[in-house]
């Protein structure tokens, strides 16, 4: 009687103690890895850690007390503490590979996007790291829901009576979620065929902006003036929009000025050519300066300069705005626009 009472405490402890050995052990371990990870030439040791070490502390007590369970009366097996422990090894590799995943998704994502201003191809890659992360963590989450309800015999049960109704089932959860999934296609779509990056300046509903997240149902773009559009995925295969760094993150910008027809324009081409040979926004590429309109008492004089990146163009479009301006005003204030009205005296009565 006194082996029949005693025995599963006795087993209990043991367990307890070999779980309580894994939680201590765990600080030790993580400091003497960070330590030794610091002295190695490469990142990917740490990135393992930061993913592994948070993990450990489910994964470290599951080990201990594996390990010390063939020394128990349930050495044979018993159904509840098995499916506990199944469940606890299912949980923690789950937030294992969710933790790698996202780790690898931020150190490549980082290491690409810091690679320069018109960086095309780091940009293209860091989109299909971020949406393949994406779609691995919903299949990881996916599995391991499966797996966890797979070890309840009841939902065996239930899984296999499913079966039966699985086509049904398919057509009507295909025509609930035909949205959803029309969105996770497109985003699947667009991580391919990349009609947006990350970091692209675009131009939709009328708001200028960049592409600040791509997920695998909605995109969010950041408005010049910092509020935040978010507009789902499909809407970038379904209706038109701007892509002003679709090949190249260089822009060019006008400028367009209405002046009096009299207007030296060889002079302000020289000056303008001064201008922003100086310039630290110009790229080197384009300046030049045409008569693009000419009315009766006006002409427009249109500016085209370029720059690196559309930020750049914009600062250096204003500035020689200002330059061509006020040269005007300070060498030829006859050449800015006026209006011209002939006056007639009365005529002779005869």
């Amino acid at each position: 009687m006194n082996w029949i009472v005693d025995e599963p405490f006795r087993s209990a402890g043991q367990l307890g103690i070999a779980a309580a050995a894994g939680m201590a052990i765990h600080p030790l371990g993580s400091r003497i890895a960070r330590r030794l990870a610091r002295h190695t030439q490469t990142e990917w040791d740490s990135l393992f850690l930061d993913a592994v070490l948070a993990p450990a502390r489910i994964g470290l007590p599951l080990l201990g007390m594996q390990i010390v369970l063939p020394f128990t009366r349930w050495a044979g097996g018993d159904q509840t503490l098995d499916r506990a422990m199944e469940l606890g090894w299912i949980f923690a590799a789950t937030w294992f590979l969710l933790r790698l995943l996202a780790q690898v998704e931020g150190f490549v994502a980082g290491r690409l996007l810091h690679a320069g201003v018109d960086n095309l191809r780091e940009r293209r890659t860091a989109t299909q790291v971020r949406l393949l992360r994406r779609i691995l963590s919903v299949t990881v989450l996916f599995l391991a829901v499966s797996l966890g309800l797979l070890s309840f015999e009841q939902a065996r049960r239930l899984a296999a009576g499913l079966l039966t109704t699985a086509g049904i089932a398919g057509v009507v959860l295909g025509l609930s979620a035909q949205k959803t999934l029309g969105n996770l296609l497109a985003g699947i779509q667009i991580a391919m065929a990349q009609p947006i990056r990350l970091d692209d300046l675009v131009v939709v509903e009328g708001e200028s902006g960049r592409v600040e997240e791509i997920t695998l149902t909605y995109v969010v773009i950041r408005i010049w003036d910092h509020r935040t559009l978010i507009l789902p995925i499909s809407y970038f295969l379904e209706k038109p929009f701007q892509n002003w760094t679709r090949t190249t993150a260089e822009m060019l910008g006008t400028v367009d000025i209405t002046t009096d027809p009299e207007v030296p324009v060889e002079e302000l081409r020289a000056q303008l050519r001064r201008f922003v040979g100086a310039h630290p926004l110009w790229d080197g590429r384009v300046c030049s300066l045409q008569v693009v309109e000419w009315e009766s008492n006006t002409v427009k004089l249109r500016a085209v300069v370029s720059a690196s990146d559309s930020g750049k163009c914009w600062d250096l479009r204003c500035e020689v705005r200002e330059a061509l301006l006020a040269f005007l005003v300070k060498e030829h204030p006859g050449s800015l626009a006026r209006t011209r009205i002939a006056l007639q005296g009365p005529k002779a009565i005869g």
